[in-house]
């Protein structure tokens, strides 16, 4: 089970939607590159995902409009 601070993959002003949001497209991503490349993964592409906002390879850039709410 993954167990993450949600205040350090949040930031200040990131949303948990945004993040739900982004988390998923990564993932999204994630498994369909590993199926393009006929390849298998070694964990659950939503788990990879977080980690890599995690660990800073991705990050959320929202609009001001978004910030501000």
């Amino acid at each position: 089970m993954l167990n993450v601070d949600m205040r350090h993959v949040l930031g200040k002003h990131t949303s948990r939607y945004t993040l739900v949001t982004a988390v998923s497209k990564r993932a999204r991503e994630i498994l369909e590159g590993a199926e393009a490349e006929k390849r298998s993964l070694i964990g659950k592409p939503v788990t990879l995902a977080i980690n890599d906002f995690v660990e800073g390879r991705y990050a959320i850039i929202e609009s001001e409009e978004i910030q501000d709410m």
